[in-house]
């Protein structure tokens, strides 16, 4: 029942955000993970629109917090507000303790405001004075970060990065899918445009990902995913190309994420089994913000797919 209604929310999220397949799946992949996304792209993509349509398929409630440079933490964990008719302080909670977050162009908050979401992010929890409060069961972070425009913006820090279950970036759509977007927006009807299915409930979301867990990996594909990521920490092992663009592979927890994504994308396709496809499909979204490419490879024009693709033609599969 679960992956059906699964199905159902994938062809509804397809409809609503056209030309993105890969960012509807991640979406999706990241809820049944139960992991946190990073969306990379310019202005204009459907970003905030694809997590709107999410928010409105699944049961929970639903915040977007616009990241700027005088953003404080209280601002997402919430803070104590003095009562004078009762002459005390109540806790008004913040916009942390929905069940999924938009955090819009996240890489314009500071340290600080970093510093809070991360404690959100890692520990399903925030601290406000000397008081931890958890967060709900079902709780996602998706960021959205502009690559064009850095001015005024502060990195993230790969402590960070290492939190979010994947990186998904997005470019521009061809010629027809634009058309297909112009009618859209005209309130015209497409070709097999899907209807809003019914939400799915945090239930549902809770049994999938235990069906997620329990989807069946072959030792020798496991053994395949492991070297993968060891690779990223030994490249002069299997290229002098790699161990010059290569500074810091991934780290365990890239491993975890890897693993989860690829039974998630396996279970979305109706797969009780994991193949190495899943884990090609899953491995550049899952590692591209992990590894740290060296000057070198920023001197001839190097970027993480590359070094990942490469990885990929390197490692032999199963």
């Amino acid at each position: 029942m679960a992956a059906e209604q699964f199905q159902a929310l994938h062809a509804y999220l397809n409809s609503q955000v056209i030309g993105q397949p890969e960012f509807t799946e991640g979406l999706l992949i990241a809820i049944l993970a139960d992991g946190h996304l990073l969306v990379e792209g310019p202005p204009g993509l459907a970003k905030t629109r694809a997590v709107n349509a999410l928010a409105t398929g699944i049961e929970g409630s639903f915040h977007r917090v616009q990241f700027t440079p005088d953003l404080l933490p209280a601002d997402l964990t919430g803070t104590d507000i003095y009562r004078a008719e009762t002459g005390s302080f109540e806790f008004q909670q913040g916009p942390l303790f929905h069940n999924i977050i938009l955090a819009d162009e996240i890489n314009r908050a500071p340290a600080k405001v970093q510093s809070a979401l991360l404690e959100a992010m890692a520990e399903r929890q925030i601290t406000v004075g000397q008081t931890t409060y958890k967060l709900p069961p079902l709780f996602m972070v998706l960021a959205t970060q502009n690559p064009l425009e850095q001015e005024g913006t502060y990195p993230l820090p790969e402590a960070q990065l290492d939190r979010f279950l994947m990186q998904l970036n997005l470019d521009y759509p061809n010629a027809a899918v634009e058309r297909d977007i112009l009618r859209l927006t005209r309130g015209e009807e497409l070709e097999g445009q899907a209807s809003m299915p019914s939400p799915v409930t945090q239930a549902d979301i809770f049994a999938a990902r235990r069906e997620v867990l329990e989807i069946y990996m072959d030792d020798s594909v496991e053994e395949y995913l492991v070297q993968l990521i060891i690779a990223t920490r030994t490249p002069d092992f299997y290229s002098a190309d790699l161990a010059r663009w290569l500074s810091y592979g991934a780290s365990p927890r890239a491993t975890i994420a890897l693993d989860r994504c690829a039974r998630a994308r396996a279970w979305l396709n109706q797969r009780d089994f994991v193949t190495p496809d899943d884990i090609h499909y899953v491995f550049a979204h899952v590692l591209r913000h992990r590894i740290i490419l060296s000057y070198q490879a920023e001197a001839d024009g190097i970027d993480a797919d590359t070094v990942l693709s490469k990885i990929i033609e390197l490692v032999p599969a199963p």
